[in-house]
């Protein structure tokens, strides 16, 4: 039985993850650091801005970290905001799952003023209950912020759903116990497998197509 949806934020419900490439070349180039950014990517997506920068620079003070992530992040909202769109279909999806009485929450990595940032260019009309990745939790793909949405939403993890487009997020759906969908948005097909993978699509316009949420069994009131 499914209770709720947990959906992460880049790349999955904002097209967010050309931005962030872009961002970090910037803000790599700023600091003089001749860096391979695609594959800094994928060591780190799903990662904490902390843990990245501490991936990037090594030893590095929490203060310093959260300096540079700052820094980065700045750089990233001012690439995305002229160019913001969602996911292909995802309020759509987002509106279908809550009028099924799924519960819905947010897992991402990003911080507070990078949720601040979607929500306020998404105009959904509401506020997801969300868990950053400046909450004091490890990031993907240790399961402590998917297992901190199911909390707050008070399911389960086996009544979960987890939508992702990074395969670290994939791994920390299976690590809470939670089923995936795979977004298909900045990864393929096959990187986003799993046993626990009940699809991967490449925006939820096919999701709607195939008429996922009708698959699902889903509590009645």
């Amino acid at each position: 039985m499914v209770k709720a949806l947990i959906f992460d934020m880049d790349g999955t419900m904002i097209d967010s993850m050309p931005s962030h490439q872009k961002s970090w070349t910037v803000f790599c180039g700023q600091r003089g650091l001749d860096i391979d950014v695609p594959e800094l990517m994928r060591r780190t997506t799903g990662r904490t801005g902390i843990e990245c920068m501490r991936e990037l620079f090594g030893t590095l003070s929490t203060e310093q970290a959260q300096a540079f992530v700052d820094e980065k992040e700045a750089v990233y909202r001012d690439l995305f905001a002229p160019v913001f769109s969602e996911i292909a279909g995802f309020k759509a999806f987002l509106g279908h799952a809550q009028q099924r009485g799924l519960a819905v929450g947010v897992g991402t990595a990003g911080d507070r003023h990078n949720q601040a940032f979607a929500y306020r260019h998404l105009s959904l009309g509401q506020t997801l209950p969300t868990v950053g990745g400046d909450e004091g939790l490890p990031g993907k793909p240790e399961p402590a912020i998917f297992l901190e949405v199911a909390r707050q939403l008070d399911v389960a993890p086996e009544h979960c759903i987890v939508f992702e487009d990074a395969p670290l997020g994939i791994e920390a759906a299976r690590r809470a116990g939670m089923r995936a969908v795979g977004i298909c948005s900045s990864h393929t097909a096959d990187e986003l497998d799993g046993p626990h993978v009940l699809a991967r699509v490449p925006d939820y316009h096919a999701l709607i197509t195939y008429r996922f949420l009708e698959t699902l069994h889903v509590p009645t009131a």
